[in-house]
């Protein structure tokens, strides 16, 4: 299946997503698409599969004109999106996640067990995978549930497969396994669509890159044809000498202490970080590194050990506490755990310390509204005002 989308334009009110896209993807290959995050590349995708509307531009499949209404739509086609945040219902089995919305009927009008999982352990023997189809889903790791995503893709006639930030939060040995499965569908004429900011992949695996800016599509270039130093001039839009920038920063006295801090998961950890310096935590996914920090932040418990502050211990570990003694924490999970999606960006914003603008019982939504533009403008952000007071769910 060869896939053309010329001149393709989206608005979200007045905050033009895509001004000019075009991008022709080929049968059997791996086309990358890459560019900034807001550049526009999942919203194309969107627009493809029929879960946004676009405002102008043609879509063609096998050079005929095609638009598809929905999802649903397109995956009949033999179109399916991967998004990086998995679409599973984390407490079903995976058998039952396969076949979600798609159910294979006897003639009585009764579940079809039997024909399911013969059709899923087809597919699977196909891909290679080993997963108990009875298991519940929400037990497997991120790499094991990414391929159920693959495998859910085809179960039935798979001809063009979009995946967004695969790897994002796979192991290496889960990402070679993925590379091999990846590999399989290329071989068997499916054009893959890869979203990535990953330069070392994008150069092992893809066929053709085409790099988007500000909502425009670049350049469309072969992978063997460009360079790293190439690609990143595109996605910024001028040359970038030092992928680093120098460390400038003085490294002063001791701020934050943590000793011999024991919890689900870890067991006395020690580290001390000092004023203006930034340390790394580096480990294999169940290392215990995400644990470590949600336990520091009080979103679990700390059996034992101690954390100080500026020379004071805390006594009460609560994420409240932590707030009022200066920490933030960057969840993993941004959407479940970080956000309210059904507030605006700016509510979000100020949420933890919304008490800071409580008069006489009442938010004073004048100096709240100051308070989180202040934030945003000094952080730079590249939305426009008006997506602030728009829910977090219709911004991409």
């Amino acid at each position: 299946m060869d896939i053309e989308m010329n001149h393709i334009v989206k608005a979200f009110g007045s905050n033009q997503v895509l001004n000019d896209v075009s991008i022709l993807i080929k049968h059997g290959t791996i086309h990358a698409l890459m560019g900034e995050n807001g550049a526009g590349k999942s919203t194309l995708m969107n627009i493809l599969t029929g879960l946004y509307l676009k405002d102008g531009g043609t879509i063609k499949v096998d050079g005929v004109e095609k638009y598809f209404a929905n999802p649903r739509e397109a995956e009949m086609a033999g179109i399916s999106f991967i998004h990086q945040e998995m679409n599973t219902f984390t407490e079903m089995t995976v058998l039952e996640n396969l076949f979600l919305g798609k159910e294979i009927k006897n003639k009585f009008g009764f579940l079809s067990q039997k024909e399911m999982t013969r059709k899923a352990i087809t597919v699977f023997e196909k891909l290679g995978i080993e997963i108990d189809l009875n298991q519940v889903i929400g037990t497997l790791s991120v790499g094991e549930q990414q391929m159920i995503e693959i495998a859910k893709s085809m179960l039935y006639d798979l001809s063009f497969l979009i995946m967004d930030e695969p790897t994002a939060a796979l192991t290496e040995k889960e990402i070679e396994i993925l590379f091999e499965v990846i590999k399989k569908l290329k071989a068997e004429g499916i054009a893959i669509v890869y979203i990535s900011h990953r330069m070392e992949e994008i150069f092992r695996i893809t066929d053709e890159i085409t790099v988007m800016r500000d909502g425009l599509s670049i350049d469309t270039t072969k992978t063997s044809e460009t360079t790293k130093d190439e690609l990143v001039k595109k996605m910024v839009g001028r040359d970038i000498t030092d992928y680093y920038p120098e460390k400038t920063s003085e490294i002063l006295n001791d701020i934050f202490q943590v000793k011999d801090l024991t919890g689900k998961g870890f067991k006395n950890i020690n580290f001390t970080v000092r004023r203006g310096e930034i340390v790394g935590f580096s480990g294999l996914m169940g290392a215990g590194r995400t644990e470590i920090m949600r336990g520091i932040f009080g979103l679990d418990r700390i059996t034992s050990g101690e954390i100080n502050i500026d020379g004071i211990t805390l006594k009460e570990l609560t994420p409240v506490n932590a707030i009022a003694n200066g920490l933030g924490f960057l969840t993993e999970n941004r959407k479940e755990e970080g956000l309210v999606l059904d507030f605006s960006i700016g509510e979000n914003i100020v949420l933890p310390s919304l008490k800071s603008f409580v008069r006489k019982g009442f938010v004073d939504k004048k100096t709240e509204d100051w308070s989180w533009l202040f934030i945003w403008y000094t952080i730079s952000c590249r939305f426009d005002v008006c997506c602030l007071c728009h829910s977090l769910c219709l911004v991409t």
